[in-house]
């Protein structure tokens, strides 16, 4: 049974508020980083961040600024906007080789949206220099379940005549990677199903992650910018599941239902 077809796009009261919510994260974010300031205690290791369907690296800056100030190694995807040419991962799979062979460590790899879709299949090709993902509401657990964006990704395929998504490819995308990945998404995400974002099972090693927040807030907002501090410093031989504190906030940002 196909269960991408049991799966409905996000209300239109969470698609039409998206981008406002999104602001609203950004704000907060700054406000946030004001008042707590996170230790310098990264280990350098380099962090490929890959930016979602149509952004650029300009889009992901306030990500990659705040992982330098842990003491890693930010690198943008450079590639100009991501137009969802898998092409584009033959190139990014020379860029992890390049950036192993520089630091002599696994590159830890984060996607926002179909960044992280280009993440999770990076691993794959790359186990063995690939230290963890970390996708941002990707939905790589149904790429054909209805969204609110597949319309303008035809589009654009139509536009630039690019092939869609091949039966083989679509088949491998909700394959786990074979390394240690946070999945994280959230239920108020206004352009595709949070449902699709998420690993089928959890297991030692991939863990699904709630936030409260946007789909297009996600590479801004504070709560995620917390995961990812917390799940950095990890590799795979101490790699351990995240959990918030058992607070009320805790709970209210990270909530579990």
């Amino acid at each position: 049974m196909n269960t991408e077809n049991k799966i409905t796009k996000p209300s239109k009261f969470l698609l039409y508020t998206d981008a406002v919510r999104a602001l609203m994260e950004l704000a907060s974010s700054r406000v946030f980083h004001s008042v707590r300031k996170y230790e310098k205690n990264g280990d350098g290791h380099p962090v490929l961040v890959i930016p979602g369907f149509l952004g650029s690296d300009t889009s992901t800056k306030y990500l990659r600024d705040f992982i330098n100030e842990l003491g890693y190694n930010a690198y943008e995807w450079g590639l100009d906007r991501n137009l969802a040419d898998f092409d584009d991962l033959e190139f990014l799979i020379l860029k992890i080789d390049n950036l192993f062979g520089k630091y002599n460590q696994k590159v830890s790899v984060i996607g926002w949206s179909l960044g992280g879709v280009y993440a999770r299949q990076l691993a794959k090709a790359k186990k063995d220099r690939v230290r963890q993902v970390i996708t941002l509401g990707s939905p790589f657990n149904g790429a054909n379940a209805p969204n609110n964006i597949r319309w303008l990704f035809d589009n654009v395929k139509e536009w630039r005549g690019t092939a869609g998504l091949d039966d083989e490819l679509i088949a491998d995308l909700p394959i786990p990677a074979p390394v240690p990945t946070t999945a994280i998404y959230s239920k108020e995400d206004g352009v595709v199903p949070w449902e699709v974002c998420i690993e089928k099972e959890e297991d030692e090693l991939h863990q699904n992650v709630q936030v409260r927040g946007s789909h297009l807030g996600l590479g801004t907002n504070p709560s995620v910018f917390h995961i990812i501090a917390n799940r950095l410093q990890y590799e795979e031989e101490n790699w351990e599941p995240f959990e918030p504190s058992d607070t009320w906030g805790g709970r209210f940002f990270f909530p579990e239902d």
